[in-house]
């Protein structure tokens, strides 16, 4: 980060924690997590080398919006009243590949980079940890839980597709391309 850029983020730090702790009643979020995705996205911008020309203005504008994607989120997403409910076990082979595959998903993520393999494991964990607690533990903020999630799963899924072979097509017989003339 450039001086300009450190100098910017100094000077908008107490207006964005106002406008985020003003803003997050109105939403029902929680204002470092309001505060946390305005900077990512002012940092975005900065990268880019497109500072904003008003930057206090964009602040508003910034955490207004993220408020608004908040209540959104807040309304489509509901809880479950119950657990749904689980599939009938169809004996031991369903059982088997079940832990052959569990196991498998354990293995990759123990080989995942750098926090992945703590914040997948509480993930995981059968004690359907909350956020705040996952964070708690790993020493990170809950607002980062969700950008370091998409990007462990990423890995996750890309290491995971290098290992289970790609389905192939049963019984459909492949047409033959007809030789050049």
């Amino acid at each position: 980060m450039t001086a300009d850029a450190s100098d910017l983020v100094g000077a908008l730090r107490p207006l964005l924690s106002a406008e985020a702790a003003a803003e997050a009643l109105a939403s029902g979020a929680d204002p470092a997590d309001l505060e946390q995705a305005v900077w990512l996205r002012l940092l975005e911008r900065l990268d880019a080398e497109d500072p904003p020309p008003d930057p206090a203005r964009w602040l508003r504008l910034a955490v207004r919006g993220e408020s608004r994607r908040a209540r959104r989120r807040a309304r489509h997403e509901r809880p479950y009243a119950t657990e749904p409910a689980a599939a009938p076990d169809h004996g031991p082979e369903r059982a088997a590949l079940t832990a052959e595959r569990r196991r498998t998903v354990r293995a990759a993520v123990r080989r995942l980079p750098g926090r992945c393999p703590r914040l997948m494991a509480a993930l995981l964990s059968p004690q359907d940890l909350t956020y705040r607690e996952i964070a708690g533990e790993l020493g990170i903020s809950q607002g980062s839980l969700g950008p370091e999630r998409s990007r462990c799963l990423g890995c996750l899924r890309r290491m995971l597709a290098a290992e289970v072979a790609a389905p192939q097509r049963r019984g459909k017989v492949l047409r033959r391309q007809p030789a050049d003339r």
